[in-house]
């Protein structure tokens, strides 16, 4: 085993690297993309007033893109941190949350029943002074 690794040594090190910098930069966007959820984001499928999805259709295609992507590599990064150092469950929640595709919100209420992501999330609001998320009835903490 030892031969393999050594045989890999310029893979370890990307991966280490790749492992410092999903950790580094979730550490970053996850308290701001936790933050800017509003509170009723669970039980309201209304968009947000001033929301960007009134804007020209241009606008809003490329707003909808960025957000898919940026969504995808948050899960992306998320499914690595399973094994690396990071909070996976989170960033891959946090991911999800990002995308947009059939069946989402139940994806993600399922995962907020998970206390590893639920606790992060109220600990990051609070400290932010934010309200705590609104959560359907069936899924109250």
């Amino acid at each position: 085993m030892w031969e393999q690794i050594a045989a890999h040594e310029q893979l370890w090190w990307w991966l280490g690297a790749l492992s410092v910098v999903s950790f580094v930069g979730a550490l970053l966007i996850i308290p701001v993309l936790v933050t800017r959820m509003r509170a009723d984001y669970f039980v309201s499928d209304q968009p947000a007033a001033g929301s960007w999805r009134a804007e020209h259709p241009a606008v809003r295609w490329t707003l909808l893109v960025l957000k898919n992507v940026l969504g995808f590599v948050l899960l992306l990064a998320g499914m690595a941190m399973i094994f690396l150092p990071g909070q996976g469950l989170l960033t891959m929640f946090i991911g999800l949350s990002l995308l947009n595709f059939p069946g989402k919100r139940r994806i993600e209420i399922a995962l907020l029943r998970n206390p590893i992501v639920w606790r992060p999330i109220c600990w990051i609001r609070r400290k932010a002074d934010r309200p705590m998320l609104q959560l359907p009835d069936d899924v109250r903490h």
